[in-house]
Order: structure tokens, then C-alpha cells, then sequence
């Protein structure tokens, strides 16, 4: 690793640190925070924070090959601010909804703070320009993958709450996640479909429903499950997510909104 790869590093992983010459946060970039600050109506102290929420792990590991600090990019805020966003969204679901169980009220948070949900906020911010990512996974389209988007978010988050304290934080969530828990309920998104899916099967057909993985893809730590359903002899999906639970409950979907509608 040469000096100036160092240097970026260093400062990249102690904001405090970083340095007017430093390539990662130039004129140009500054430039850049500034305008997504003014759009997403935010106000940073620190935009070396701020840049650091943007630093996806495959700039950093392209950057420094030798090293095993983790504080180089911004898995370690997205750790703090997936934290953030949940006790904010729990909070706005508790005041909003007084007569709802917890029972509810955490299917309901658990739809709203997915990834699905996350990629589309992060999509309105444009997050997909802030970010900083290797060339590796820029010319794989990482600037479109929702897991990468939904991290970066969460990233944002906790960067915020660093930089400017919890009430900043809840206000930025409350400004662009009220109207994802409104959106959330009026749809009914946080029914329990597999839950759904198995009764319609034990009233219409005294059977349950099959699951099964269709295809495995992406790499370890992205990896893409897609499941598929069997009710009746008829297989419905392919529900994708990163992991089965979440693959198996968009098949589950998919099956009890085309069967509900052929039984009505």
C-alpha cells in the first residue's frame, strides 16, 4: 500500500482527521454533499461523516488490500443507524397507531423498514449518486442494488445521529418514513402471508403449502434467494429476498393474491 493510499484511508476511517488534499472529499465532492444535503434537508457538521455513510466496503477493500480495519467504510454506521431507524419507526407507529397491538404494530414496522421499502427512499434521495463504490462493483450495477441502496440509508442514519444527535435523526426518518407507514397500512403490505397462504390452503384444499428454492445467486455476503410455492399441484413465484424467510413470504404473496381472486 503506498503513502497515498494510506493518507486517503486514515482520513476516510477518522473524519476528524481528513485533510483538504485528500481525492475522496475534494472540491468537487463538497460540492456534491452539499447539494444532496440542500435536497435531502439535512445539515452536517462533519462532511467527512457524511461522505464516510457513501463508502461502500468494495472501495475500501479495492483501496486497502492489507487492511482489517472495518471503520474504512460504512458498515459500522449502518450497524448504528439500522438501530436508529428502528427505534424512530417504532416510535412514529406508537404515536400514530394507539389503538393497534404490539402484535401489529411490529408487522407493520418490519415492513416498513425492509429492504424493499429502504431502497425506494434511498432511490428518492438519490443515494444512488452519493455513492462511492470499487470498480468492481460499479460495473456490476451496484449503484441500482437495493441491498446496496437500503445500507447506505441505514449508513445516512447513523452518520446523522453522530453528527447531529438523535432529535436531527428522528426528524429526518419521521420527514421520509411517515408517509412509507402510511403507504405500508393503507396497502395491508404487513399482512402475514404465509400465515395467510397456509389457512386458504387448510379451507380450500385440506393441504398446506410447499416451499422450495428455485435459484441461489450473488455472491456470500449478497447472496439472492429466490423460493417458489406449490399449492394444489400449481407453483407460484418465484419471491425473491436475501434470505428464505424473506423469499418465501413474496412467493407466499404472489400465491394468496391470485388464489383470493380466483376464489372471489
Amino acid at each position: 500500500m503506498n503513502s497515498k493510499q494510506s493518507r486517503t484511508l486514515t482520513n476516510l476511517s477518522n473524519p476528524s482527521k481528513n485533510s483538504q488534499g485528500d481525492p475522496a472529499l475534494g472540491p468537487e465532492r463538497k460540492k456534491q454533499l452539499a447539494a444532496f444535503q440542500k435536497t435531502a434537508k439535512i445539515r452536517f457538521k462533519s462532511l467527512a461523516l457524511l461522505n464516510l455513510s457513501f463508502v461502500h466496503r468494495s472501495l475500501s477493500n479495492e483501496t486497502c488490500i492489507y487492511c482489517t480495519v472495518d471503520s474504512l467504510n460504512n458498515e459500522r454506521l449502518e450497524f448504528l443507524g439500522d438501530s436508529i431507524l428502528g427505534a424512530s419507526c417504532a416510535t412514529l407507529l406508537y404515536k400514530m397507531y394507539p389503538n393497534i397491538t404490539e402484535g401489529e404494530l411490529a408487522k407493520i414496522k418490519s415492513v416498513t423498514v425492509s429492504e424493499e421499502v429502504l431502497s425506494e427512499v434511498a432511490k428518492h434521495l438519490q443515494l444512488d449518486a452519493m455513492l462511492l463504490l470499487g470498480k468492481g462493483e460499479e460495473l456490476s450495477g451496484g449503484r441500482g442494488k437495493k441491498a446496496i441502496l437500503a445500507d447506505a440509508l441505514e449508513a445516512l442514519i447513523g452518520a446523522l445521529y453522530l453528527d447531529s444527535g438523535y432529535n436531527a435523526a428522528f426528524a429526518f426518518v419521521s420527514r421520509y418514513f411517515t408517509p412509507e407507514i402510511n403507504r405500508v397500512t393503507e396497502n395491508d403490505y404487513h399482512r402475514d402471508y404465509k400465515s395467510l397462504l397456509q389457512e386458504f390452503c387448510q379451507r380450500h384444499f385440506r393441504t398446506y403449502p410447499q416451499y422450495r428454492l428455485a435459484k441461489l445467486s450473488g455472491p456470500d455476503h449478497e447472496r439472492i434467494f429466490r423460493m417458489e410455492v406449490s399449492v394444489n399441484g400449481t407453483v407460484y413465484g418465484p419471491g425473491s429476498g436475501r434470505n428464505k424467510k424473506t423469499a418465501e413470504r413474496e412467493a407466499a404473496k404472489m400465491a394468496y393474491m391470485a388464489l383470493d381472486g380466483l376464489i372471489k
